[in-house]
């Protein structure tokens, strides 16, 4: 049975890494000693040991041990046979080219459906749709496939911005992209503001914390729905 958190973001405005989340952490991964933790993004472009360090210790405030998948000999093998997983957030086109060069896409997907709970935030929750081309991230590099997880049935657009009525910036919103994205595209879109999570257990998916959610369909109008409403049926 799936069980996953996935969260738009990994920091909120003026708090510390994880933070908001660390009750959710305890919650979540109950039961569980260590957790693998999945560096791949790089942040800013940061090492792989000094992301995992800085993710080790926002773990340990909820009594949990992390050890990066880096560590290992042989990535794949450190998926099978980990506890519980959690990729951290980065440039996703980084972290999905890694995924497939080490061979760990497929067998990541595997674990999560064989039941290892799987916590994302930001591209680790955005690898967990069914395609990564709802990103907000630069193409840096060009990954094998677009193809993710697919945890869930439809795409996830972390970080969700409104557009800023008082702005005078004519670029596009985040809301414009992802109708260009419905030209070519059928899945529907989450837009996940931050401070929010969708909470996956088996068939149910239900999105948590206190912002809403935007929902975007081909050919459809936008709607939002609020916390705590199933989106089992969102595909």
């Amino acid at each position: 049975m799936k069980k996953a958190l996935l969260a738009s973001t990994s920091t909120l405005h003026g708090q510390g890494y994880l933070e908001y989340l660390i009750p959710e952490i305890k919650i979540f991964f109950d039961g569980v000693s260590e957790v693998l933790f999945i560096p791949y993004a790089r942040p800013g472009g940061i090492s792989l040991d000094k992301y995992t360090k800085m993710a080790a210790i926002a773990f340990s405030k909820a009594g949990l041990k992390l050890k990066g998948i880096q560590e290992y000999q042989d990535p794949a093998e450190a998926v099978k046979n980990a506890e519980a997983i959690f990729t951290g957030g980065g440039n996703t086109f980084l972290l999905v080219t890694q995924l497939y060069r080490k061979k760990v896409m497929k067998v990541l997907q595997e674990a999560i459906l064989s039941s290892t709970p799987y916590m994302g935030t930001s591209a680790g929750t955005n690898i967990a749709g069914l395609t990564m081309q709802t990103t907000n991230d630069m193409p840096i590099i060009y990954p094998p496939s677009f193809k993710t997880l697919g945890v869930v049935p439809f795409n996830i657009n972390p970080h969700y911005l409104d557009p800023d009525k008082n702005s005078t910036h004519k670029g596009e919103t985040r809301e414009t992209r992802i109708k260009e994205f419905h030209t070519l595209n059928t899945q529907p879109v989450i837009g996940l503001r931050e401070g929010s999570w969708l909470e996956v257990s088996g068939d149910k998916i239900t999105l948590k914390g206190k912002p809403e959610a935007r929902i975007f369909k081909p050919e459809q109008v936008p709607f939002e729905v609020e916390t705590a409403t199933s989106l089992k049926n969102l595909h």
